[in-house]
């Protein structure tokens, strides 16, 4: 079946990248295998992290379909172009038929994007994590690729003002060695070594990134330990509860 939505979006996300003048970094784009199937599983500190972490994919040739919350496929705008880019919607109160549809794409070939974190990290680090894609990669027999982002949080990211129109930022995108975990392998210990590899991305995209805050006011979007602003993981996990519990600022599930 013909792609007729995924191109052009590419191509209009790559010239937004060039009018912002994104200095962008993709590093270990060979982890990502150029034939059958595979899951991506990428750490979410952004609103815009699925563009960045398929650009990543895009040197293998792979178009990736991320699993996402099914209220953006209700959306006027980015429902049609969700569906036409063949995502596949997620919802967490029934979340058997969406994990038999990402199961099918990964058995037809696909790459399969998927968040663990399940929300956006508040704290900049990577938070305990689902076992979802460590199950789907076991259940598919395919391999189950680390990644990172770093610096798309300082475009739009949960509680702040969305800056689209920065321009220079830089942005990191690192990808790791593959697991490959098989039927007999417990998802939860996988996922632990998913999430260890992960923060070690993220330590050395964070560590090598080329620009620090400017000054306390612009701490934000550093994590804490890194003598940021941004919300300490205990912080931040008392915010995903508050949320959680539908009583956010505006009174709704934040």
């Amino acid at each position: 079946m013909p792609e007729l939505v995924y191109p052009p979006v590419i191509l209009a996300a790559k010239a937004m990248f060039r009018l912002l003048d994104l200095r962008i970094r993709v590093e270990g784009t060979e982890n990502v295998p150029r034939t059958g199937g595979a899951v991506l599983a990428c750490n979410h500190v952004s609103y815009l992290d699925f563009i960045f972490a398929g650009l990543g994919a895009q040197p293998s040739g792979r178009l990736v379909r991320f699993m996402a919350k099914e209220s953006v496929f209700r959306n006027r705008i980015s429902g049609p172009l969700m569906r036409g880019m063949k995502h596949i919607p997620v919802d967490r109160k029934a979340g058997l038929a969406s994990y038999r549809q990402a199961l099918a794409a990964l058995k037809g070939g696909e790459v399969v994007g998927v968040f663990p974190e399940a929300t956006i990290s508040r704290s900049f680090v990577i938070k305990e994590m689902k076992n979802g894609a460590a199950r789907l990669a076991a259940a598919a027999r395919v391999p189950l690729v680390p990644m990172v982002v770093w610096g798309t949080q300082r475009l739009w990211t949960k509680d702040l003002p969305r800056t689209l129109t920065r321009r220079h930022t830089p942005i990191s995108i690192l990808i790791g060695e593959p697991l490959r975990p098989g039927p007999r392998d417990d998802g939860d210990d996988v996922t632990a070594q998913l999430r260890a590899r992960m923060s070690a991305l993220l330590d050395r995209a964070q560590s090598e990134y080329p620009e620090k805050p400017e000054g306390s006011a612009d701490g934000w979007w550093q994590p804490a330990h890194l003598g940021g602003s941004a919300p300490t993981p205990e912080d931040a996990a008392a915010l995903d509860a508050r949320d959680a519990r539908g009583d956010g600022p505006d009174g709704a599930p934040g």
